[in-house]
């Protein structure tokens, strides 16, 4: 059976990450959420940065994850 997640969860674990990126001068949509799949946007700076796959993958997935265990993958859309 899929879990379906809270968005209002998601968003307020991302609205703790968000200060990290928006001092880079970037920031993180909340697009979607398909069975246990986060879909976000990298906005600004970090929509065009080379180290943006490792901000998504050791900076916000891993943050969700820890923050709510149902999350299985955050993709960029």
């Amino acid at each position: 059976m899929e879990t379906l997640l809270d968005k209002a969860r998601v968003e307020e674990v991302l609205e703790m990450i968000r200060p990290a990126l928006q001092r880079d001068g970037g920031d993180i949509l909340l697009m979607g959420l398909e069975g246990s799949t986060v879909q976000v946007r990298l906005i600004g700076a970090c929509s065009g940065c080379p180290s943006s796959t490792y901000t998504l993958r050791l900076g916000v997935e891993r943050h969700l994850k820890a923050m709510i265990p149902e999350i299985k993958e955050v993709v960029t859309v």
